[in-house]
């Protein structure tokens, strides 16, 4: 883990528990001094706040299920669900330091569904003569290969690796969904694939 990166996430978590710890006691001191006061409202509803402020920024760096990223088959929407759920939770990992092991198992999880997938939806274009088959391919191809050398970087940063990893699965998956999946999509649904 980057010594620079790893100080930074110990520096924002110690500021957030500073802030906590003072909102805290400034309460109690104010509760104190006696609860009608306004200003103990007002610490009260800023402590209060925190967890909701933390949240919505939070939640900015999550993947959500959009109905428009539906290809119209059952079976792929709900695989590309349980991807952004794995990348949801690499996302965590990485947020939250929970450590290599945790980090490493989320990792694996996540490529190791992601080839099951591609193998999946690779069979359904071969059964069904999916005309542009080989560039779709490719695609799933160099995706792999770019995990793999993020893999390969883990060993030298693990905490820069894992974030580039995430955002580039983001970003990667959200564009060829909304992309070359949804180009395959209309014709698997005239072979009658749901």
């Amino acid at each position: 883990m980057s010594n620079k990166m790893c100080r930074t996430k110990q520096l924002c978590m110690f500021g957030v528990s500073l802030l906590i710890l003072m909102l805290v006691i400034a309460l109690v001191l104010g509760l104190m001094a006696g609860p009608g006061s306004p200003l103990t409202w007002l610490l009260l509803a800023s402590l209060l706040v925190i967890p909701f402020v933390h949240r919505k920024l939070t939640s900015k760096r999550y993947v959500e299920w959009k109905d428009e990223y539906s290809v119209g088959i059952d079976s792929i929407d709900q695989q590309h669900k349980k991807l952004l759920n794995l990348i949801n939770q690499l996302q965590t990992a990485v947020d939250y330091s929970t450590g290599e092991e945790f980090e490493r198992e989320a990792l694996d999880e996540l490529v190791d569904y992601t080839k099951t997938h591609f193998t999946y939806e690779e069979g359904l274009m071969e059964q069904n003569d999916y005309p542009d088959f080989e560039p779709h391919k490719a695609q799933h191809v160099e995706m792999i290969k770019k995990v793999e050398e993020v893999l390969a970087e883990y060993d030298k940063d693990p905490e820069s690796a894992m974030s580039n990893a995430v955002e580039y699965l983001k970003d990667w998956l959200i564009k060829h969904i909304n992309g070359t999946d949804k180009q395959y999509s209309s014709f698997l649904i005239e072979k009658g694939v749901k």
